[in-house]
């Protein structure tokens, strides 16, 4: 018996280190896409850009958390998640002031740089997306991070359409459009982390 208590417990060691491992790396990527998806955005004048680049940080703030929260107690872990919750939500109405700008100085963002980076972010998220795949059935700071990261590849896919409207139509509109399409994806799964997170804290209470 307590030979498999010890193989359960080195099992639960090793899939936690696993994780760990897994954590870093997409909390990496995500932080590294937010700086140069951030800049773009800036230089290119891409509310859509700008979007994604923040969604990118909230998701390393949840990866960060869920980090955190790894090896600690259930109450930790639905405090992490709720606040990664708040996080995003924080991060997804701000997305929202972006496009009043743009809408005050009708700048065409560059659809170039829109598409590159675009396709650069989905790229990342495809990697972040299958690292995190064996984990989506996990405790809630793994689903979050999976789900972080499904919502991220829709976005993605979001700012490559934006570029080839904004190239075709020569406006800044369709880029301000899927701007806030990706700050309601972003708040809509902010209000589902938010809501599990407490429903959780209250039945363990």
């Amino acid at each position: 018996m307590s030979g498999c208590d010890s193989c359960s417990t080195d099992n639960i060691a090793k899939a936690s280190t696993q994780q760990k491992r897994v954590l870093i790396i997409v909390l990496l990527i995500n932080a590294g896409m937010f700086v140069v998806e951030f800049s773009a955005g800036l230089v290119s004048h891409s509310t859509a850009l700008m979007a994604d680049s923040l969604d990118m940080l909230a998701d390393a703030l949840v990866y960060a958390l869920g980090l955190f929260a790894l090896e600690r107690a259930a109450h930790w872990k639905n405090r992490a998640a709720l606040t990664s919750g708040i996080f995003q939500m924080i991060l997804g109405l701000g997305i929202l002031i972006q496009p009043i700008y743009l809408l005050s100085t009708n700048n065409v963002p560059d659809a170039f740089s829109m598409g590159v980076f675009g396709g650069l972010a989905l790229i990342a998220n495809t990697i972040c997306f299958f690292l995190l795949m064996a984990y989506r059935d996990g405790d809630i700071n793994m689903r979050a991070t999976w789900i972080c990261t499904r919502n991220d590849m829709i976005n993605n896919v979001g700012v490559l359409i934006a570029a080839g409207l904004v190239y075709w139509l020569a406006s800044p509109l369709p880029d301000i459009i899927i701007g806030l399409f990706i700050a309601a994806i972003v708040m809509h799964s902010a209000w589902g982390v938010i809501r599990e997170a407490r429903s959780t804290m209250r039945s363990n209470s």
